[in-house]
């Protein structure tokens, strides 16, 4: 059964993950877009962070944890986000969609597990309206708007070189392209009249890239409390920006009066390395608690066709805390007695900083994961998510967000010989 909805998905996903807008934050167009979150569902409510590993669930983030896996494990997800845009000048609401990840992991022996998957890895969906004023007394109305984003497709493997010490490596290639259209109409030369023609500049820039991300785990305990402690990093790569211009002079009914496309070359983007390390404690099948510590060196990203003279890059420093409580898991009077309530909060700096401002993100979650009827192992993960990112200082935008994310997480043993069949 597993296996025909497995297809089923991967029919329907993988047209929509390249198709979507997942993203309506203005500060969307730097960079190669929002950076979305790289794991599931059930790790995202317990703040994002990737500490914990069992049996029966995807840890994309941490290569190591894939060893654990005793079955055969299909994980998809979205997000419905909800946006609150704050500015001197006003307010807005607008709402997005998008697809998070679909991934298959495997174990192979008892030791060795593999894993591959698609998702998101950034998304660009930003609209933005300004007027300026020169000093000949000429104003023009500029409408920005940018959509698109960056994929990655990885294949990862674990391996369990004991009870106590895993370890695992994970591949991941880039690929996408972001569009970025800048439409430019004169409503005053000056004299008090305006244009009827418009300037329009599109710029297409298509990505490549690769990563290569390495973790270690080690697993023990003290007294009669399990922990769990882990360490991943992914070396500095490059991404390959192609940028491609289309310029256009367009009459008062949209209709192109003159156009010229100009290929600007090809840019390598630093990728910056990324170090991570967490611990936790807990108790087997009953709850567990643990934090993370995320490193991003994202003070290199300065060279991108994306910048403005006000913005620049910092390094990123991201805290993450949370965990989960199961009230009995084999209960047999119960069923909420069997789910899984997670929680946890996070708090970074974004590494883009703009007029001088950085741009902070924080947020904190809850979620549940719903065992499925019957005998099967898989469940139904959902999550809440409130946060705020930016300010409105120095006229800058104050972004506070609410997300719902809905994963289902499949489970199934593909390769264990069967006494009756």
């Amino acid at each position: 059964m597993i296996k025909r909805i497995i297809l089923s998905f991967s029919l329907i996903l993988s047209a929509q993950a390249f198709a979507q807008q997942g993203t309506a934050s203005p500060y969307s167009f730097y960079g190669i877009g929002d950076l979305g979150y790289n794991g599931t569902n059930e790790y995202k409510a317990m703040g994002g962070n990737s500490v914990y590993s069992d049996s029966l669930h995807l840890n994309l983030m941490n290569p190591a944890a894939i060893s654990q896996l005793k079955a055969t494990t299909f994980s998809v997800g979205s997000t419905s986000k909800f946006y609150n845009f704050k500015s001197d000048q006003g307010s807005d609401n607008i709402k997005r969609q998008s697809l998070d990840y679909f991934a298959l992991g495997l174990p192979l022996t008892k030791k060795y597990s593999v894993i591959f998957g698609l998702q998101p890895y950034s998304n660009v969906g930003y609209k933005i309206e300004n007027e300026q004023t020169n000093t000949l007394n000429q104003k023009t109305n500029n409408q920005l708007e940018g959509e698109g984003g960056v994929n990655r497709v990885f294949l990862g493997a674990g391996y369990e070189i004991n009870k106590n010490i895993q370890v695992g490596v994970q591949a991941s290639y880039y690929f996408g392209n972001t569009k970025h259209t800048d439409l430019i109409t004169m409503t005053d030369a000056g004299d008090g009249f305006g244009l009827t023609s418009r300037t329009s500049e599109v710029r297409r820039i298509d990505y490549t890239g690769y990563e290569i991300r390495a973790a270690v785990q080690y697993q023990g305990k003290y007294k009669e409390y399990d922990w769990q402690a882990n360490l991943t990093y992914s070396p500095e790569t490059k991404l390959t920006a192609d940028n491609l211009t289309n310029l256009r002079i367009l009459n008062a009914n949209g209709g192109i009066v003159d156009s010229r496309e100009v290929f600007n070359g090809s840019t390598n983007l630093k990728k910056p390395q990324e170090l991570a390390i967490g611990a936790g404690i807990g108790k087997n099948l009953k709850w567990f608690v643990s934090g993370q510590f995320t490193y991003l060196e994202n003070s290199k990203l300065g060279n991108s066709w994306n910048q403005s003279a006000y913005s620049g890059f910092e390094d990123t420093k991201r805290y993450a805390i949370g965990g989960f409580y199961i009230p009995k898991y084999n209960s047999f009077t119960s069923y909420f007695d069997r789910v899984v309530y997670r929680a946890g909060f996070r708090y970074e700096n974004t590494g883009l900083v703009l007029k001088n401002e950085s741009i902070n993100d924080y947020a904190v979650s809850v979620g549940a994961g719903f065992p499925l009827f019957g005998r099967t192992l898989s469940n139904v993960n959902i999550g809440l998510e409130y946060g705020s990112r930016g300010t409105k200082n120095s006229g800058l935008i104050k972004e506070n967000y609410f997300n719902l994310s809905i994963g289902l997480s499949l489970n199934d043993f593909w390769f264990m010989k069967r006494k009756f069949d």
